[in-house]
């Protein structure tokens, strides 16, 4: 059998596309472009309508460009809207992710014994080992794709999935489930693999990472464990691996996590990304959002204190039903004072079943794109004002291809053609 799969979303959609592929190759499957696979798996999104709209329109495009595959359409999109993706076309099947497991091993069976290779592909689909990452949050728990299954530079382990939280805009905690969290040691021994093989940057992802808790411990202490494991896995004279922590709530960093990254000297990486939604007080208690904006300043405050080479990332939503111009204004101002280098702007997307989407005082769709755009400017500014300050500073940047690296603090820059693909070298910034 050959196959493609088709990622959309987050970097644990990213995850768990490299274990759809994992148990694909355990299989004997290969992949193969769209127009020329038997099956065809898209791995749906739904965090704003435009990400609804390109899965829809990655399922069309599927079935397009090959008119023999079966289409597998799985995650988020598919969890909500099965119906809608199934009636598209006799070949569409919208699979829960618990069951993408034994989906993925029957549809190599089967190509196996409709080809007549039962004596080997069928074989290997049968005794193909379980993947615990395409289990969903309300299921036995998540887990991560091999790190193997990757041959990318940079490597994600999955540690949690689901959301105990109810933000009234986001519709994926129903879409995920109730939050879980994979025990600590399966991710360690996952770590130590990946280390041991040369990875140099782990990153764990969550669909809520920072609600992590695993035999009494939360996520500091799993960085603590993760950092003594893999301390001894490194080459002769080079680095060991260090991890990056993926978007974290403001609400889940507290004093244990900072001081951890603090005293990890860069083997976690100083570049938090935490969502911030909004800089008005009002807007935060709409969305039901656990923190006030000078709850969020003060936290940027103690993690610049302790950790003063931290970059700083973040994601803002405007335009949100009842946000005044004051509102908006507020969010600029917060943003400024916090000097984040990244900021993903958002225009508020309407998603049905949500209690901010039955609210009358939605904001025109034209002054959403109009705070947008400046809010992006603004970005722009406080990014370059970032790599400013970072002049002349030092810092240990991931090779990830011939010529290009990836700093520390989440800035691509150009890296020696000498420097080998993988490695983490030392470059000077500016």
């Amino acid at each position: 059998m050959r196959h493609c799969i088709v990622n959309l979303g987050c970097k644990v959609n990213r995850v768990e596309a490299d274990g759809f592929e994992a148990v694909l190759a355990a299989c004997g499957s290969a992949p193969a472009p769209e127009a020329e696979a038997d099956l065809i798996v898209v791995n749906t999104c739904t965090v704003t309508a435009e990400a609804d709209k390109k899965a829809r329109k990655a399922v069309r495009q599927a079935l397009r460009a090959n008119g023999h595959a079966r289409v597998m359409a799985t995650g988020c999109a598919a969890a909500l809207q099965a119906s809608f993706f199934e009636a598209l076309d006799g070949r569409v099947s919208a699979v829960p992710k618990g069951a993408m497991e034994a989906a993925l091993r029957q549809a190599a069976a089967e190509a196996a014994s409709a080809g007549g290779g039962e004596g080997v592909l069928a074989q290997a689909a049968a005794s193909a080992p379980v993947a615990d990452d395409v289990r969903p949050a309300a299921d036995a728990g998540p887990s991560v794709a091999p790190a193997a299954a990757s041959s990318r530079t940079r490597v994600g382990i999955k540690v949690q999935d689901g959301c105990d939280n109810a933000c009234t805009y986001c519709i994926v905690h129903v879409a995920r489930g109730r939050a879980v969290s994979r025990p600590a040691d399966e991710v360690v021994a996952e770590a130590q693999a990946a280390a041991a093989r040369g990875v140099r940057e782990l990153v764990l992802t969550g669909i809520n990472l920072g609600s992590y808790h695993s035999d009494g411990a939360g996520l500091a202490a799993l960085l603590e464990r993760l950092l003594d494991a893999t301390a001894d896995l490194v080459e002769l004279g080079g680095a060991p691996c260090r991890f990056r922590v993926s978007s974290v709530e403001p609400a889940d960093v507290d004093d244990r996590l900072v001081e951890v990254l603090a005293a990890a000297e860069g083997r976690i990486c100083r570049h938090l990304h935490l969502p911030l939604q909004s800089g008005s007080d009002e807007v935060l208690r709409r969305m039901a959002r656990p923190y006030s904006a000078s709850d969020y300043l003060r936290l940027v405050e103690r993690l610049r204190e302790r950790v003063p080479a931290i970059a700083l990332a973040t994601d803002v939503i405007v335009g949100f039903p009842g946000e005044s111009e004051a509102d908006f204004q507020a969010t600029c101002d917060l943003a400024r004072a916090c000097g984040f280098m990244n900021m993903h702007v958002f225009p508020y997307s309407r998603r049905e079943g949500t209690p901010a989407a039955a609210r009358p005082d939605q904001v025109p769709p034209q002054v959403k794109a109009d705070r947008a755009r400046r809010l992006r400017a603004l970005a722009s500014e406080l990014r370059q004002a970032d790599w400013a300050r970072r002049a002349g500073t030092v810092e240990l940047a991931l090779v990830e291809e011939q010529g290009r690296a990836m700093t520390e603090a989440y800035y691509e820059v150009t890296a020696p053609d000498s420097a080998p693909v993988g490695a983490l070298v030392p470059l000077t910034l500016g």
